[in-house]
């Protein structure tokens, strides 16, 4: 295939991505934003008036970086593991496998998909927080960045997992049993600074720590990890997920029968 092929495919299979969850507004964009807007208005004004500061904001405002985050991770994940797995489930990802269209143009658009649905919701619920509290950006392109290859990282881990399911049931199990914990174990309500040695040793271990702090670092100024540690490890995991998922799709890992 051309370049130009190339391109067409991958901006038709984003395009076919985008379509599926904007025709569904309501049920992909609309809840998570009245989810986000009741951590706020519990976590935030309710309990945050009984806490006080951290780390030198408002509570509020210390939460917002982390909430953001879980909607991006939250709907990045799940747009792309629930819709390759459909598509396998029908057997219609089977006229995208015989085609000539290279395996990395078929992953590039079906994780675009799903950054693009994480920046979205991520886009809403900041606007969201806007209604809560006031707060300045201190990096826009730290902030960017991170947020940006957060999404791309569980777009990957989505489409990972769809691989491996083998009925809808299978989809659930990761979001349900690993992100969940790791989200809320990851930083988004509390400073490590609060949890004895034992706790902050394990969330050292969680890699969600570091994408919570990093971005909280680009729209605050503070983080309990270290920036750069943080930005590397976020590649890191970047190239590891991709060459994974390319090399799954190569063996037909989960796609032949």
């Amino acid at each position: 295939m051309s370049s130009r092929q190339k391109y067409v495919a991958f901006e038709t299979i984003l395009a076919k991505e985008v379509r599926r969850f904007t025709r569904i507004w309501v049920q992909t964009l609309v809840p998570p934003a009245i989810t986000i807007g009741l951590y706020f208005l519990i976590f935030g004004n309710l309990i945050g008036a009984r806490i006080g500061d951290m780390g030198g904001h408002s509570y509020i405002e210390f939460i917002v970086p982390g909430l953001i985050m879980m909607a991006v991770i939250q709907n990045s994940y799940a747009n792309v593991v629930s819709s390759f797995f459909s598509q396998k489930f029908q057997r219609s990802i089977e006229e995208l496998l015989v085609s000539p269209i290279p395996n990395y143009v078929i992953l590039c658009g079906f994780v675009a998909g799903g950054v693009v649905r994480g920046l979205a919701v991520g886009a809403i619920v900041l606007l969201v927080s806007f209604t809560f509290t006031d707060f300045y950006i201190h990096d826009l392109t730290i902030t960017v960045l991170i947020i940006f290859l957060t999404a791309v990282i569980f777009s990957l881990a989505g489409f990972i997992n769809a691989l491996f399911a083998n009925s809808f049931d299978d989809i659930s199990i990761v979001p349900t049993f690993v992100l969940t914990p790791l989200i809320y174990l990851g930083g988004v309500f509390y400073s490590v600074d609060l949890l004895p040695d034992a706790g902050r040793l394990v969330s050292s271990l969680n890699p969600i720590f570091y994408m919570v702090n990093a971005f909280r670092f680009g729209i605050l100024g503070t983080s309990d990890a270290n920036i750069y540690w943080s930005i590397v490890m976020l590649f890191t995991f970047s190239a590891l997920l991709s060459t994974s998922c390319i090399m799954l799709l190569r063996r037909g890992t989960g796609l032949r029968h």
